[in-house]
């Protein structure tokens, strides 16, 4: 058999036997109905070829749905019935990760808070008027959405009408400057809208119009923006996005633009993933972000056929960082019984514990530990794993990692220990276990901050409870004479302020230079 028919072998075979996981990956991502009828088929169909077959966690394809809902979002509301479905078969009470907007939106549909650390933007949406309808009646934006053209001639004709008008909304593609008319049209795939902006009012084809295009499909808009606007490597990530082969081939071969493995995996394009081994052959290179497929059985097809087991890619990333990352636990026992490096070092010095700590990947972490994984390795800039599940309040794995030995007051490079991030991040339960298994509530970091000086900085004022109650000193001073009082009001963290003056905060202490809290009020204003 020659090279070429080798690597088309790899891809037909793996074709073949990933048959149904492509095939209910492909209804989500190109999915264009709101009848019922078809929802219910396209449910059976992630039931029956995600969960059951593959057995892929009801909660990370909830997930998935919520990540990729804003590159789809006319169907917002029947990707909120996919979900509901699940969450009613499977009784989920908790997600993890999910989109924040998915998860404000599902609450107003359903009244069901999927993930309640996600609360906290629930009145900053509500402000912003978000809603499963996207656009509000009676809106230009709505008119586009539907392509509806009389609509929108009848909006542009009205006094004060701006061309050039932008959107920001948490619904879309994040955008820096905000989304134009006309990129709303590409991303609709509106072309009748399209066609009177650019004839009537000549609006400017952009890179995001020609990116767009190819989430939306529309040929007559592709082949416009293809003539004023080169494609780029964002246009492969919306190509890949739409689950649309022929979008993804057609930037490959007519414009060089290489198929991004790691996008592959994150948006469950395995189709595309495998045409990228078809033309390369890069076994080792596509090993290391299987993991991310949740597919058991393709690491194993990679390793039947010689990946190397500790393959790294190009931030020095192995298959178990993604493991460990992602909380696969089976994942992670076929890797570790097939030689995989356990303190394998990633990008920043990272070891596979280390992203079961940022993740609160608790299983995994377990598996790590059992198999002799570091518990106290440290990254380029002194991180333990416990820093980082401080940080993430990755309260479950923190416990994990402390009743196997950690150090909790372990120092990074500049001093801070676990303690000081979790009072920056107000990871309040972490902190709570930090306390009660002794971790310094004093500790000196650089320049003598103390968690409390930190929680001050940063108004955590639940964080500053736990630790006044649990006996910070109200008063330290930093290297400079700085208390927490006197962050608080440099800060303006009103709140934290309040809870240090009547906990006795000397209101009077100075700096090193003379500063009283009150001064630097005094100065911000």
């Amino acid at each position: 058999m020659s090279k070429g028919e080798t690597h088309q072998a790899h891809y037909d075979k793996l074709m073949e036997i990933f048959t149904g996981y492509n095939d209910a990956s492909d209804a989500l991502y190109r999915l264009k109905t709101n009848d019922e009828e078809k929802l219910n088929a396209i449910y059976n169909k992630i039931k029956q070829n995600l969960i059951d077959s593959y057995r892929i966690p009801p909660s990370e394809i909830i997930n998935k749905i919520s990540q990729l809902s804003i590159y789809n979002n006319c169907f917002m509301k029947s990707y909120l019935a996919v979900v509901k479905q699940i969450v009613d078969e499977f009784h989920l009470n908790q997600v993890n990760k999910i989109n924040d907007v998915f998860n404000y939106l599902f609450y107003k549909e359903y009244n069901i808070v999927l993930n309640e650390n996600g609360r906290i933007f629930f009145n900053e949406f509500e402000d912003s008027h978000y809603s499963s309808d996207i656009h509000e009646q009676n809106t230009i934006h709505r008119s586009i959405m539907y392509d509806d053209k009389i609509s929108f001639i009848n909006f542009t004709e009205r006094e004060g009408f701006d061309k050039n008008q932008k959107l920001k909304s948490d619904l879309y593609p994040y955008s820096d400057e905000g989304i134009s008319l006309l990129e709303l049209c590409c991303y609709h795939g509106s072309v009748d809208c399209f066609k009177i902006l650019i004839t009537k009012f000549q609006s400017e084809i952009t890179p995001d119009c020609l990116r767009y295009s190819f989430l939306s499909g529309n040929p007559d808009i592709m082949n416009e923006c293809l003539k004023v606007q080169k494609p780029d490597y964002e246009c492969m990530k919306y190509a890949i996005i739409s689950h649309n082969i022929d979008f993804v081939t057609f930037l490959m071969n007519e414009h060089n633009i290489k198929i991004d493995l790691e996008l592959c995996s994150k948006y469950n394009n395995l189709q595309s993933f495998l045409v990228y081994l078809d033309q390369t052959n890069d076994i080792n290179t596509c090993f290391v972000h299987s993991p991310n497929f949740h597919l058991s059985s393709l690491l194993e097809y990679f390793i039947s056929n010689g990946a190397d087991i500790n393959a790294k890619d190009k931030y020095g990333c192995t298959p178990l960082h993604y493991t460990a990352s992602n909380n696969w636990k089976e994942t992670a026992e076929i890797l570790i019984s097939n030689g995989a490096d356990i303190n394998a070092e990633g990008k920043y010095g990272c070891t596979p514990l280390h992203y079961t700590a940022s993740n609160n990947s608790k299983e995994t972490a377990e598996i790590l530990i059992s198999n002799g994984a570091d518990i106290n390795a440290k990254t380029e800039i002194g991180f333990t794993p416990l820093h980082l599940a401080a940080r993430e309040n990755s309260k479950e794995t923190a416990e994990i990692l402390i009743s196997n030995g950690a150090d909790i007051n372990a120092k990074d490079k500049d001093g801070f220990t676990p303690l000081h991030y979790a009072a920056k991040e107000n990871s309040k339960e972490t902190a709570e276990i930090l306390i009660s298994n002794g971790a310094d509530i004093n500790a000196g970091g650089k320049y003598g901050f103390t968690p409390l000086h930190y929680a001050a900085d940063y108004n955590k004022k639940e964080i500053a409870e736990i630790l006044i109650s649990n006996g910070a000193d109200i008063n330290a001073k930093n290297k400079t004479g700085f208390t927490p009082l006197h962050l608080a009001a440099r800060e303006n963290s009103k709140e934290t302020a309040e809870i240090l003056i009547s906990n006795g905060a000397d209101i009077n202490a100075k700096t090193e230079i003379g500063f009283t809290p009150s001064s630097l009020c005094s100065q911000r204003k």
